[in-house]
């Protein structure tokens, strides 16, 4: 079985190096170009995973480009994965790969197709969420399932947390699958579309505080948007406050700042002052 793996943040990278653990091998490593993949947040490299496996290791700047079929195919590739990576893979490439390609996406599908998984589950304030193996068709999260991992979440769950969660379930999710596909026993389910929801993408502007917020709301904007991402942020005469943590109170807080909300406080805790260019 002939198998890449194309990625360009550590989610994937986890999953290449568990590949590894698992004894397994790679035929081919797809990530951005360094010039494409200056602005990418969370980027990461793999030149020095590729070296050391002695890997061939293909840099572009889109995963649809003809370089990258032309690679496929010269390789007679079986599976490839895309994991962690923005553009959306066309139907070219979806069938270039003799058996096709597998994603991951950090929902229990079909809930939750979309973008900002991480953030939304915080914001939407659910109880659980998951990573999703699936075959990757030309919907946005649609492809048949594969295999999932279930999260529970924490009341008090941040982005930073839930990340790390995040990553460790998608490892767990390739230890599951790895023997099945290498051997070709994978088994696949078709989603339910009757309980599909789609996340829409999120923006850094909406991380903003706005004081006719709840508690409830503000807060979970704050551990929705935290680190690894952009941060909740509240504008004050000339000053933006970029917060990473706060607490919320229905008490007036006897504290030098604080942001009123329309059920009570928001208390930063740890935050920073960005001044304005226009100020």
């Amino acid at each position: 079985m002939k198998i890449a793996f194309a990625t360009c943040v550590e989610l994937g990278k986890s999953c290449i190096e568990e590949i590894y653990k698992l004894e397994g091998s790679l035929d081919l490593l797809i990530t951005l170009d360094d010039e494409t993949a200056i602005n990418k947040s969370g980027r990461i490299y793999l030149d020095d995973f590729a070296n050391k496996e002695n890997i061939p290791l293909l840099k572009v700047k889109n995963i649809n480009d003809e370089e990258v079929i032309d690679y496929l195919e010269c390789l007679g590739i079986d599976w490839l994965f895309i994991i962690g990576w923005s553009q959306i893979a066309r139907e070219k490439l979806l069938s270039t790969p003799n058996k096709g390609c597998i994603g991951m996406h950090p929902t229990l599908l079909p809930e939750g197709r979309g973008r900002a998984a991480v953030s939304w589950a915080i914001i939407k304030g659910l109880n659980r969420t998951g990573v999703t193996a699936f075959k990757i068709d030309e919907g946005v999260d649609t492809g048949p399932i594969i295999e999932q991992v279930e999260i529970p979440l924490k009341v008090k769950e941040t982005a930073t947390t839930l990340y790390q969660k995040v990553n460790d379930s998608h490892v767990l999710l390739m230890r599951k699958i790895w023997k099945s596909l290498v051997h070709d026993e994978l088994v696949f389910r078709v989603q339910d579309e009757s309980q599909a929801t789609y996340w829409e993408g999120r923006k850094p502007k909406d991380g903003e505080i706005l004081n006719e917020m709840k508690m409830s709301e503000a807060d979970a904007l704050v551990r929705g948007v935290t680190k690894p991402y952009p941060g909740s942020f509240y504008r004050s005469e000339n000053v933006t406050l970029r917060i990473w943590e706060a607490d919320i109170s229905n008490i007036k807080p006897e504290k030098d700042f604080y942001i009123c909300l329309k059920d009570g406080y928001l208390v930063p805790r740890v935050f920073e002052e960005e001044v304005l260019e226009n100020a």
